[in-house]
C-alpha cells in the first residue's frame, strides 16, 4: 500500500514512519498497560502475547494496534477484565460457553483447551462461545489442537456487535469479517495452517491503512453510496468492507453467513446488534482426534509430504513459488523474531500516551 496522495497529511520521503520494537519488549509493554486497566495479571499477559503473535505471523491488524482499543472498551464497560466464564450446557462431547463479557483471548482459550481434553476421549468434540470480547487472531485457537496432536478448526463472528461487511451485491452492513481457521498436525518446521477472513480482509486492516495515512487496494470497500474507493477514511463515513471473492464474492459472502449460523445461531446470541454496545463475540470450535481415524505418525508424515509436493510446483509468470497454508507467516515470524516488529508512529504515539496516563512512562522506556 502506498502513502495517501494528495491527503497534506503524507510521510516526507525520509521522514521516520516506524518503530522497530522487538516482541518481547511489546508484550511487556502491552501487558502492563492492560493490567494498569484493570485486568489480571494472567490476563494481561495473555491478552498481550496473542496480540504480538499476531504481529509475529504479520497479521498486525490483529496485533499491538489493538491495546488501545481493547483498554477503551474497558474504560467503557464494554469488556469486564477478569469476567469468569459459565458453561450453560455440557456433554461429553460438546459444551456452550457464555464468555460474561471477558476478553475473547482469554475465554476462547479455555474454550478450546476443554474442546481439545474432550476429543483426547470422544474423538471428536465441539463447543460454543458467546458474549466475549474480539478474540485476535483466530488460528491461535486451533493451533491448540495441532500441537496436541489434532486437527482443530475455529470459526468467529462479530455476534450481536456491530457489522462491517456487505452481503454479495448490496451496500449495508450486515456481516461480520468472519474469519475460518483450520489447523492440521505435521512434521513441518511451519504449521499447516488455514487462517482466513471472509471478506476480502479484516476490519482491521483499514484502520492500520488509516494509522499509516496509506491508500488500500480497489475492492477492498465501497463507500456509503455504493462506490469503489482506495481511501480507507471513507470506511468510517459509512464504507463497508466486501466479501471475499471480487466478482465471484457470492462465495465469500456464502461462507460468511454459514459462519454466522454456527457462531451466533447456534451459539445462543442470535444476530442484531446489541444495543448497550459490548462486544458479543460468537465462536465455534471443533477438534478432531487423528489417532481416531489413522496412525498420527503416518498422518503427520503425510501432510508434509503433500506439502512439499504442492511446494514442488513449477510457478506460474510473475510468481515467487508455491507456499503451502501456514508457510509465509511462519516465514514472516521467523524474520520479525529475528529484526523487530514495525509499529506505526500512530499506534506507537498511543501507546507512550497510555504509559504516560498509567504512571508507566519510565518503567516501559516510553517517556
Amino acid at each position: 500500500m502506498s502513502p495517501i496522495k494528495n491527503s497534506g497529511l503524507g510521510p516526507l520521503e525520509n521522514e521516520k514512519r516506524f518503530e522497530v520494537v522487538k516482541a518481547d519488549r511489546l508484550t511487556r509493554i502491552g501487558a502492563a498497560l492492560l493490567q494498569a486497566a484493570g485486568s489480571p495479571k494472567d490476563e494481561a499477559q495473555a491478552v498481550a502475547t496473542g496480540c504480538i503473535n499476531a504481529n509475529l505471523a504479520g497479521h498486525d491488524s490483529h496485533g499491538i494496534i489493538a491495546i488501545p482499543t481493547y483498554i477503551n472498551a474497558i474504560k467503557a464497560g464494554h469488556i469486564v477484565p477478569g469476567a469468569e466464564w459459565t458453561i450453560v450446557q455440557e456433554s461429553p462431547t460438546t459444551a456452550v460457553i457464555d464468555g460474561q463479557c471477558g476478553f475473547g483471548f482469554h475465554i476462547s482459550s479455555k474454550a478450546m483447551a476443554l474442546t481439545v481434553e474432550k476429543a483426547k476421549t470422544a474423538n471428536v468434540a465441539a463447543c460454543t462461545v458467546f458474549r466475549q470480547s474480539h478474540v485476535g487472531r483466530l488460528a491461535a485457537y486451533p493451533l491448540m489442537a495441532a500441537n496436541a496432536g489434532m486437527i482443530g478448526l475455529a470459526a468467529a463472528d462479530s455476534g450481536r456487535s456491530p457489522k462491517y461487511v456487505a452481503p454479495f451485491g448490496g451496500r449495508e452492513a450486515r456481516l461480520g469479517t468472519n474469519p475460518i481457521s483450520i489447523a492440521v498436525p505435521s512434521d513441518l518446521e511451519a504449521p499447516f495452517l488455514l487462517d482466513m477472513a471472509t471478506s476480502v480482509v479484516a476490519a482491521g486492516k483499514i484502520q492500520l491503512a488509516v494509522a499509516r495515512d496509506e491508500e488500500i487496494p480497489s475492492g477492498w470497500i465501497i463507500d456509503a453510496e455504493g462506490r469503489p474507493t482506495t481511501d480507507p477514511r471513507d470506511y468510517a463515513k459509512g464504507g463497508v468492507l466486501l466479501p471475499l471473492g471480487g466478482p465471484q464474492g457470492y462465495k465469500g459472502s456464502g461462507l460468511a453467513a454459514m459462519v454466522e449460523v454456527l457462531c451466533s445461531l447456534l451459539t445462543g446470541p442470535r444476530f442484531g446488534i446489541e444495543p448497550k454496545g459490548r462486544d458479543n463475540f460468537g465462536c465455534f470450535m471443533a477438534v478432531f482426534n487423528v489417532a481416531a481415524f489413522c496412525p498420527l505418525d503416518q498422518f503427520k508424515r503425510e501432510v508434509a509430504d503433500f506439502a512439499r509436493d504442492l511446494k514442488a510446483t513449477l510457478p506460474s509468470e510473475g510468481s515467487s513459488g508455491v507456499f503451502f497454508p501456514g508457510e509465509i507467516g511462519y516465514l514472516r515470524e521467523q524474520e520479525r523474531k529475528a529484526n523487530g516488529i514495525e509499529i506505526e508512529l500512530a499506534t506507537w504515539e498511543k501507546l507512550r500516551a497510555l504509559a504516560r496516563d498509567y504512571g508507566l512512562a519510565g518503567e516501559l522506556d516510553l517517556a
